[in-house]
């Protein structure tokens, strides 16, 4: 798994202890919460309020178990690799879009900069203040686009990889599991056809039962007679 660039997204979500329970819950199902408290030091409330972040966006599930002598509840939780690698992909596609966005603009327009205080400005900007930077009254260079240029291609080409290195760990995830939900299906088919034989089984008995009784009820009134 991506394991660097989810943990960026759940930094941003439920902030750095977010982290240490992504740790713990990849590669495993159904984690006892309590468990997952103790090994970050944290208290039970803390951990949850970081599951229920991160619930909000679908990236983990759980599941609970009632103490029946204390009457609380007790979470297991599940990370949602799937949802959290399809949220990891639409972040990326707009990171992308943006800098594309911002390539565009480099290789169609022109900016100026201020050498003295470093700040750059678009031509109508730069139009406007007479090509003399407002906050030292310097006149404003045209600013090289060539090195930012490279560097926005550079990052779109790095993020595509990226991105395609996802789609791939999606793709296999995905069919895994439509593997497995075809095996369950079918397994469940399987047990629904053995209950309706059975129950088809036990409908023939009451009935061949019922009718032996019917037949020694009439057996018994001929012999009365």
């Amino acid at each position: 798994m991506q394991t660097k660039l989810l943990t960026e997204i759940v930094k941003e979500i439920a902030g750095i202890p977010a982290i240490g329970i992504l740790d713990i819950l990849e590669g495993k199902k159904d984690v006892n919460e309590f468990l997952i408290a103790k090994k970050l030091k944290l208290t039970i409330n803390q951990a949850r309020n970081i599951f229920y972040k991160l619930s909000n966006f679908g990236l983990v599930s759980f599941s609970r178990k009632k103490d029946k002598k204390k009457g609380w509840y007790t979470y297991f939780w599940t990370l949602n690799t799937i949802k959290t690698l399809e949220l990891l992909e639409g972040r990326m596609n707009k990171e992308i879009e943006n800098l594309k966005h911002q390539l565009k603009n480099r290789e169609t327009k022109r900016f100026y900069i201020c050498n003295t205080c470093k700040i750059e400005v678009g031509e109508e900007n730069a139009l406007i203040h007479n090509f003399t930077c407002s906050e030292c009254g310097q006149i404003y260079e045209l600013n090289e686009n060539k090195k930012i240029i490279e560097d926005l291609q550079s990052k779109i080409a790095k993020l595509k990889r990226q991105k395609e290195e996802i789609l791939n760990e999606l793709n296999k995830l995905q069919a895994e599991e439509g593997k497995a939900r075809e095996k369950k299906q079918k397994r469940d088919k399987v047990k629904q056809s053995k209950e309706r034989k059975a129950k088809r089984e036990k409908v023939k008995k009451e009935k061949e039962k019922a009718s032996k009784i019917a037949e020694k009820g009439k057996r018994k009134k001929g012999k009365k007679k």
